[in-house]
């Protein structure tokens, strides 16, 4: 009868310690990864926090820094050649003023006194007017006027640019002067005669006038402004 011998099943035995001190130690490296993972996640999200929070501040800061460098809305369709044009357009208006006074209406006169300080203020209100505009300036049209008393006598009326359709309205509203020691010795300068008028020697337009803007491509309210 053949020798009985114990079964050799090696997957039966019982590991040996040294058998199981590498999975033990794998696992032990796991766990000590999974905590070195959970330390450097919790690291970079407090870092990305500060980083966030900085890129908040530069945003913040930055957004200021874009304010006060972007154009207002003023100055949109602001050109670099409104200056030019503007110093054609009060010599126009200075000029027609001129022409006014040899014309049978409230600047019949010898000479006309046009202070530098009107002219000034008139460029000024042209320019600020203008600056919203889509053709700025040269879209202008722009009526004189001269107001004596209650009533309001057109002089001239100028186009910029003739070869543009206007897009606003600018009626200005000058006035003579009243006030101070020249109404009283202007008349001393006037010239009578029994079969001519009146001509006055000199008129002098005082320096404050009124300007009315209407826009000709929208039903906006008129804007009224005294200067």
């Amino acid at each position: 009868m053949p020798a009985l011998s114990a079964p050799t099943d090696i997957g039966s035995s019982p590991p040996s310690p040294v058998d199981g001190s590498p999975r033990r130690l794998s696992w032990g490296k796991l766990v000590q990864r999974l905590a070195d993972f959970s330390t450097s996640a919790n690291n970079s999200s407090i870092e990305s926090g500060s980083n966030n929070g900085s890129r908040s501040d530069l945003s913040e800061s930055g957004s200021d820094v874009c304010s006060d460098l972007s154009p207002c809305k003023e100055d949109l369709f602001y050109d670099p050649m409104e200056e030019t044009i503007l110093k054609e357009v009060v010599d126009l208006i200075a000029g027609s003023l001129r022409e006014a006074k040899d014309s049978d209406c409230a600047l019949r006169c010898s000479k006309l006194l046009i202070p530098e300080k009107l002219l000034e203020h008139i460029g000024q209100e042209l320019l600020h007017l203008a600056a919203s505009e889509p053709c700025g300036l040269r879209g202008a049209l722009i009526d004189l006027c001269v107001e004596q008393g209650a009533v309001c006598e057109s002089m001239a009326q100028l186009s910029v640019d003739p070869y543009l359709v206007p897009t606003f309205q600018l009626t200005l509203v000058l006035r003579l002067e009243s006030g101070g020691l020249w109404p009283k010795i202007q008349g001393l300068f006037s010239t009578k005669s029994p079969s001519t008028p009146v001509v006055r020697q000199a008129v002098k337009l005082s320096t404050g006038f009124r300007v009315i803007k209407k826009k000709l491509y929208c039903s906006e309210e008129l804007l009224i402004e005294e200067c």
